[in-house]
């Protein structure tokens, strides 16, 4: 393990990975991805005709969400993607990959309304093996807003098995405290390095166990 890094120090290394090392962001996208992915089919196994449900925001971890449901496409398992933006807000790295996934036949359900409205429609879904947290990253500052507030506390109230991407949605990076409600996952996949917050009182409970994904480059 790596020691823990703060917000703006994973800002940095993706910066260098971007900028200095000239790997593009999409390569990085990909790799963690598939990671994810791999943590995904192993939450699943035993199951018999495994659905999974990808939450997904507009975001990085967004675009982390769509890689793993065309890999787990590509296994035959069944992923439903929810997009919880406008879909003219997913733009670079992240938008590439919906596009992918768009002309792979995806079905991509957008729910951008009322939290209400939402919420009903997300129901039936709540009932998957597993939901991939791909709502909110390490970015997020300030008090969750609506409709991922209610989405979030209703992840939490189906008791489904929970997959994170990077952090759960409504941690504080920094300090692991909550935004608002906050994920509770059953196993984090974290890129690059382990969260501060990771390690502060309480925040064990939200992230489940944590795996470290190795996006292919060095942290030092």
């Amino acid at each position: 393990m790596t020691q823990a890094k703060s917000r703006d120090a994973i800002r940095r290394f993706d910066r260098h990975a971007i900028e200095d090392l000239g790997i593009p962001g999409i390569v990085l996208m990909e790799n963690a991805g598939r990671q994810i992915a791999d943590a995904a089919r192993d939450m699943i196994q035993g199951a018999a005709d495994p659905k999974v449900l990808i939450l997904a925001g507009r975001g990085s971890n967004g675009g982390d969400g769509f890689v793993v449901a065309r890999h787990l496409a590509m296994d035959g398992v069944r992923a439903d993607v929810v997009l919880l933006a406008p879909r003219e807000q997913v733009r670079g790295d992240a938008g590439t990959n919906l596009d992918i996934l768009e002309r792979m036949g995806f079905e991509i359900r957008v729910l951008d309304g009322p939290a209400q409205a939402t919420i009903a429609q997300l129901e039936v879904l709540l009932a998957a093996d597993l939901v991939v947290d791909g709502l909110l990253g390490t970015g997020t500052r300030g008090e969750i807003r609506q409709p991922y507030a209610d989405i979030i506390d209703a992840v939490n109230a189906a008791e489904r098995p929970v997959l994170a991407i990077d952090i759960p949605s409504g941690m504080d990076c920094d300090t692991g405290r909550p935004l608002g409600p906050m994920i509770r996952a059953t196993r984090t996949v974290t890129m690059a390095a382990l969260k501060t917050g990771f390690e502060q009182p309480g925040a064990a409970a939200y992230t489940g166990e944590v795996i470290l994904a190795n996006i292919g480059v060095p942290l030092e």
